[in-house]
């Protein structure tokens, strides 16, 4: 039904470790025998003639080796003459070779004449020989085999390779063969391709190069272990940089060191607090380093007290001497709004450099104490320090935050009178003050033009400052009238922006098509587009993934995946706004095979980086049935944002894992992030999935008291159908008459569902009534109470209603199940009939039979239609998700799970018969109903029959 979305499986280094230790290293043997000759497990006596190398064992044949060997072993000159040695003619040799042929030819003879050449030296050459010649592996093996010990060489190395056309991912590749044919390294070759690992986010090859250390012992080496951690902390998020270092025996300061920075580098200011008391107690240090990061988190953070502590930390092992140090300190009195404090440190600095000066310049001009500002930089000009364009735009940006608009043209004259050329921050301070003061128009042209010639219009803080002199005004007006729907007077203004000579550019056009997608006009969306093709415009991936976004946002996935399509077929390669619309796209779809297509895609071209489209991700694989994965890609987020914790609270509260939203709830407030209203809607919602009515009080209770956040309709509505599914349809009525909200359409759909479940027919006709009015063509309100009516047998007021629903045109929506069996996607409906129909009614007669000698009795109270018990029995099987799970275990072989998805609630005997057959098929079940999912083994539901 989709077309195949052009992505491949992403890369997996599993089979790095396969190979054993011990495994024969006879292709690289001659290397290591070269160049390490103390390891040679059978040297040769020193009057032994050298073996000549077989065919099998040169690198080349013919002619040019034969003529260079007889060169190479001419007799040479005596000891003592600086010519005298091997090695020394082996770098003539080298110097003159120009091909790759003959730079092997020279290599092989090399081996030969091994014992008394000295080895950097040739390896050197070698390296430089084949990294000129293209040959970048053998210039990666000779640097393993020749000095990978040396840190020194490992930056020169990369340089030199890179600089000839290299790539940094092959020397991980040649690192990766060697180990696996048992080479041994000491303990700064992995350390630095540990740090490789780490620049390249090399996920997999950490983890094996990290379970190979702890295999062969090198783990007890301090560079190791602290770009182990580093490693971890970068790629697979700080618990697990935390972990190795709690597991860690013995630490030494280095390690204490790199564990609070890593934490602070993360934003867990409370976590590295923690780390630095405790280091404490181990006696360890902190170094220069560490301390100017606590006080700079101190500062941010704004925790004095602590701040205080360090500063007490700096006084008693006499570090106030450090300029660095006494310079954040000044920083983080400021930032705390402790001014006099600050001065104080910069009164006892006995030497100060720009910084400090500045610092205090920014500090008093920040706050509003202008004059104050102006006091410091006069006695900094009086002690002869002379400021730079820093110290210029602290005056700058602190009078313009304060609006001394006349002041800081003042300071730009007298800043130009000094020969200082304002960049992009002294501009946008001026900008402001043009557009704030009157009748400085042209100045403001001429400002205009000093940022084109000087290229700053690059800059996104100057192109905002200049929103009122060029186009970027018109297309703010644009936009905003277009994100509200007036496209009518988007129009007007595009008509008077062209009157008044300014022609429309591509943005322009691009916020009309995401005010038309936004507000779910898709066809005028692409009718534009179609437009700027004709004006010989090209629409950018701006504009496609505007136009797939508002899509998606507005739940038509199909049309979003279609545009996505016509996107790729223009050769618009997408960026990482459109991976997370189009994962988007796919959670809401629960295509899970085409959801891993993007992921593989996102891994491929760095997208997983961006925190935006992790957590798109993450909201994909908890839409598509797959909340493992989705934790797991969670978990490797480095800088978590509060959005990254709200999709995955709420993948575990669509799952019923309330206590699993809890427990992140109380992870993400000691990651020092606090909750917002989506975050409670999570919380809400995973107790009202799982039956938690205590909890879901406690925490409706807190969120004004504690958090400061206001509940919405929405955080009511959690609560009137938590009440509900408990049975307390009464505490649900009371707490419906206390909102400080009107009801809507949600608060009273929820009573009518609790009403119909507990078959409280009184309360159902108030929430039926009021839904009426509020949504009079929604078929489902007539629906719930016709089922309530058929179950007391009330047969006349369920004729009443349809009759109801015939003279308004209500129409029944259509109720429908799918499931995707390989790229096709097979929908089960009351409307059409499956091609395989007739096989899969035998399969499910089979399997209710099976069913039934386990006890399953058919739950006739589900069919809501005045017949006999043996058709209502028909009725069942007739059931959407029947039918789907039934071909789904026709199709699908193997123990791969069945996902289907209904866009209806299950009903309790489609529920039971799923637990069935997960036990008797010994098959998992994954059904996405119309409010959550259902994860059906070995004849239990994650629901725990609470929905």
């Amino acid at each position: 039904m989709f077309h195949q979305l052009p992505f491949s499986s992403h890369r997996n280094y599993l089979h790095f470790l396969s190979l054993p230790p011990e495994t024969s290293m006879d292709s690289i043997a001659p290397l290591r025998h070269c160049f390490n000759p103390s390891l040679h497990q059978n040297p040769l006596p020193l009057n032994a003639k050298p073996t000549k190398i077989s065919p099998s064992q040169s690198v080349a044949h013919g002619a040019t080796y034969a003529s260079l060997e007889a060169r190479i072993s001419t007799p040479l000159p005596a000891s003592g003459s600086s010519r005298s040695s091997p090695g020394f003619c082996f770098l003539v040799e080298l110097n003159e070779v120009k091909s790759l042929e003959l730079v092997k030819a020279v290599h092989g003879s090399l081996i030969k004449m091994s014992r008394n050449c000295s080895s950097d030296s040739i390896a050197k050459s070698l390296i430089s020989s084949y990294l000129k010649s293209g040959d970048f592996r053998s210039a990666t093996e000779v640097f393993f085999v020749g000095f990978a010990r040396n840190y020194v060489f490992w930056s020169s190395f990369l340089e030199e390779l890179k600089s000839s056309g290299g790539d940094a991912n092959q020397v991980l590749e040649v690192f990766r063969e060697l180990h696996s044919k048992g080479m041994l390294f000491d303990s700064r070759v992995p350390t630095m391709v540990l740090k490789m690992c780490t620049c390249l986010a090399e996920l997999w090859l950490g983890l094996e190069i990290h379970a190979g250390l702890i295999k062969k012992g090198f783990d007890s080496d301090m560079h190791l272990r602290c770009a182990l951690m580093n490693f971890y902390g970068r790629i697979w998020g700080v618990d697990s940089a935390n972990q190795v270092f709690d597991e860690m025996v013995d630490k030494e300061d280095l390690l204490w060191n790199e564990a609070i920075v890593l934490n602070l580098r993360n934003g867990r200011f409370d976590k590295a607090r923690e780390l630095f008391i405790e280091m404490q107690f181990s006696s360890a240090s902190a170094n220069n380093s560490t301390i100017v990061k606590m006080l700079q988190a101190c500062g941010k953070v704004g925790v004095l007290e602590d701040g205080k502590q360090i500063h007490g930390y700096v006084l008693k092992f006499g570090m106030e001497s450090d300029l660095l140090i006494c310079n954040s300190l000044i920083n983080m009195y400021s930032r705390n709004g402790r001014l006099e404090l600050a001065k104080r440190v910069f009164d006892l600095m006995e030497d100060r450099n720009l910084s400090s000066w500045n610092s205090m310049i920014s500090s008093y001009a920040t706050q509003g104490y202008l004059d104050y500002a102006w006091d410091i930089f006069n006695a900094m000009e009086s002690s002869d320090t002379n400021p730079d364009i820093v110290t210029w735009n602290c005056l700058l940006s602190g009078h313009a935050l304060h609006g001394s608009w006349n002041e800081v043209l003042m300071i730009l004259q007298r800043m130009q009178t000094t020969g200082f050329r304002p960049n992009a921050i002294s501009v946008t301070s001026v900008l402001q003050a043009v557009n704030e003061l009157e009748g400085l128009f042209n100045f403001g042209k001429e400002i205009h033009g000093y940022v084109i010639r000087n290229g700053l219009d690059f800059d996104a803080y100057v192109g905002t400052s200049l929103i009122d002199m060029n186009i970027v005004t018109w297309n703010c007006l644009i936009s905003g009238y277009s994100f509200k729907g007036l496209f009518q007077d988007a129009k007007i203004l595009l008509n008077r922006m062209e009157e008044e000579g300014i022609k429309p550019d591509l943005v322009t056009s691009n916020v009309l098509i995401s005010g038309y997608s936004i507000c779910g006009q898709s066809d005028e969306a692409l009718a534009l587009i179609r437009q700027m093709k004709d004006s010989g415009m090209t629409p950018d991936v701006v504009s496609w993934t505007a136009l797939l976004s508002g899509s998606s946002q507005n739940g038509n996935y199909r049309e979003s995946l279609e545009f996505f399509i016509q996107m790729q077929q223009e050769g618009i390669k997408p960026n990482s706004a459109t991976i997370s619309s189009l994962l988007r796209t796919c959670g809401g779809l629960s295509l899970l095979q085409k959801g891993k297509e993007v992921h593989c895609h996102c891994i491929r071209n760095g997208f997983t980086q961006d925190r935006y489209a992790a957590t798109a991700v993450i909201d994909m694989y908890c839409k598509s049935g797959n909340l493992k994965t989705a934790h797991k890609v969670f978990r490797t987020i480095h800088n978590k944002t509060l959005a990254s914790w709200n999709c995955m609270m709420m993948g575990y509260a669509i799952y019923g894992l309330g206590k699993e939203v809890i427990l992140l709830f109380d992870e993400m407030l000691g990651s020092g992030i606090l909750p917002d209203a989506i975050s409670f809607t999570a919380l809400l919602s995973g107790c009202k999935n799982s039956g938690l009515v205590s909890e879901g009080w406690k925490y409706f209770d807190c969120m004004s008291t504690v958090y400061e956040v206001a509940p919405t309709i929405e955080h009511y509505s959690c609560m009137v159908d938590l009440l509900g599914r408990a049975g307390y349809l009464d505490e649900a009525w009371d707490f419906i008459l206390t909102m400080p909200f009107s009801p809507d359409a949600s608060i009273w759909g929820a009573l009518l569902t609790a009403s119909r479940n507990y078959k409280n027919i009184e309360y159902a006709e108030i929430a039926a009534k009021k839904l009426y009015e509020l949504e009079p063509h929604n078929s489902a309100s007539y629906v719930l109470m016709m089922n309530l009516y058929s179950m007391y047998g009330r047969w006349e007021d369920v004729e009443r209603l349809k009759n109801v629903m015939i003279e308004k045109g209500v129409k029944n929506s259509p109720i429908w199940s799918w499931i995707q069996i390989d790229q096709t996607v097979h929908l089960f409906s009351a409307e059409e009939n499956h091609p395989d129909e007739w096989e899969i009614y035998f399969e499910l007669y089979q399997l209710v039979s099976e069913m039934k000698k386990l006890g399953y009795r058919p739950d006739v109270d589900c069919v809501f239609q005045d017949i006999d018990e043996a058709e209502k029995e028909k009725v069942l099987f007739s059931h959407t998700e029947k039918l789907a799970v039934t071909y789904g275990l026709i199709k699908l072989k193997g123990n791969a799970p069945i996902r289907v998805v209904s866009n209806t609630r299950i009903c309790p005997d489609c529920h039971t018969a799923a637990k069935c057959v997960s036990l008797i098929r010994n098959r998992e079940i994954i059904l996405r109903d119309g409010a959550r999912f259902h994860h059906f083994r070995e004849g239990k539901c994650s629901c725990m029959d609470c929905w």
